[in-house]
């Protein structure tokens, strides 16, 4: 089992991570969104392996600052 058949998809996790939100990982082949990486995805079944990382959550941290500034506010 451990050796990959030449047909079996390989693929990878990217995570994104949220300020306020829980993070999620997504499967590199399907798009598919999970809470957690699994070796396989659940629901192409692709091989994972690394996780790549996506810090979309300093896009975030920024839009919450703009909201929360007084100096922003009119």
């Amino acid at each position: 089992m451990g050796i990959l058949s030449k047909k079996e998809k390989r693929g990878h996790w990217t995570l994104h991570t949220h300020f306020l939100r829980k993070d999620v990982y997504e499967c590199s082949i399907c798009h598919c969104k999970s809470d957690k990486a699994y070796k396989k995805c659940p629901s192409c079944g692709a091989a994972m392996g690394k996780t790549v990382y996506d810090p979309s959550w300093v896009d975030e941290a920024v839009d919450m600052e703009i909201i929360n500034d007084d100096d922003f506010l009119i």
